[in-house]
């Protein structure tokens, strides 16, 4: 397979070394082209109880923190952390008997936590989001009062914000509470998108319906897999060799330019790193 000439960054992840691929799953990624990873800490709940306190989000964090260091042992390029809340962890803690506030006190904490990583440069970004499912009016709003907090960190901290939302293709008056607080939109990504989006940034799941969309709009976007890394749900949602295969695929079909605009243009304005210069020379 010809090796390809430009930076591969798969913009959204999980890796679980303890119980799924782990370093399996880069490596795959990397024997297909794959260099530069944004890895994002899974579900808090799927590393152990659910969350009661602050402190019990470190769990997560730490273990995302120790999977990229493996994983810069490995990539040609770089991995980064991504920490945050999962949207969907308000439907838990409800479940369990807490208050709608209550719970949005308890996730604002844990973005709190999270920021502390970014502060301190052991973290990249920030995520956050509010649920893609049907809820109650007070669980609404209460993950939106989350998903602000998290774009006010996000300014505070001058780092970008991934986003977890429902299916939609305008996201506007997000991009709007972003601006509000300081934040600009292009620095809030909402994962899982499609191939346009009015608002944030997309980071457009790797199927070749939605990247076609996204590569023939001439506007930023990124890739993801959202490779969740479970054994109990293998092959979910999409594997680690995808982003590689898919820009092969792109540039085949003459998208040069879209493929510098989400593997090198779009992290660089986003992020602000650099997946060239962060790329080993290949011998």
């Amino acid at each position: 397979m010809d090796e390809l000439e430009t930076p591969v960054l798969d913009n959204h992840l999980h890796l679980d070394p303890e119980h799924g691929q782990g370093m399996d799953a880069v490596r795959d990624f990397v024997r297909l082209g794959g260099t530069h990873l944004l890895v994002v800490n899974k579900p808090s709940w799927h590393l152990g109880p659910v969350p009661s306190e602050r402190a019990d989000f470190r769990t997560a964090f730490e273990a995302t923190v120790e999977a990229v260091a493996d994983a810069n042992e490995i990539l040609p390029g770089r991995a980064w952390p991504v920490l945050g809340v999962h949207p969907g962890l308000i439907s838990h803690l409800v479940d369990e008997g807490y208050e709608p506030a209550e719970a949005r006190d308890l996730m604002q904490s844990g973005l709190d936590l999270a920021a502390e990583y970014v502060a301190n440069g052991r973290a990249l970004a920030l995520k956050t989001g509010r649920p893609h499912y049907e809820v109650s009016d007070a669980v609404w709003d209460a993950s939106n009062a989350v998903l602000q907090h998290g774009l006010e960190l996000g300014a505070e901290y001058d780092c970008a914000v991934q986003l977890h939302t429902e299916g939609t293709d305008d996201l506007t008056e997000v991009a709007e509470w972003a601006e509000e607080r300081g934040l600009a939109a292009e620095k809030v990504v909402k994962h899982y998108a499609g191939g346009e989006l009015a608002g944030p940034t997309p980071s457009v799941m790797s199927e070749k319906d939605r990247l076609r969309v996204a590569a023939e709009a001439g506007e930023p976007f990124l890739m993801e897999t959202d490779f969740v890394d479970d054994p109990d749900r293998p092959g979910a949602v999409l594997g680690p060799k995808t982003v590689p295969r898919r820009v092969r695929w792109l540039l085949e079909a003459g998208h040069d330019d879209a493929v510098d605009r989400a593997h090198v243009e779009t992290p660089e304005s986003v992020y602000g790193i650099d997946t060239v210069g962060t790329l080993d020379p290949r011998e």
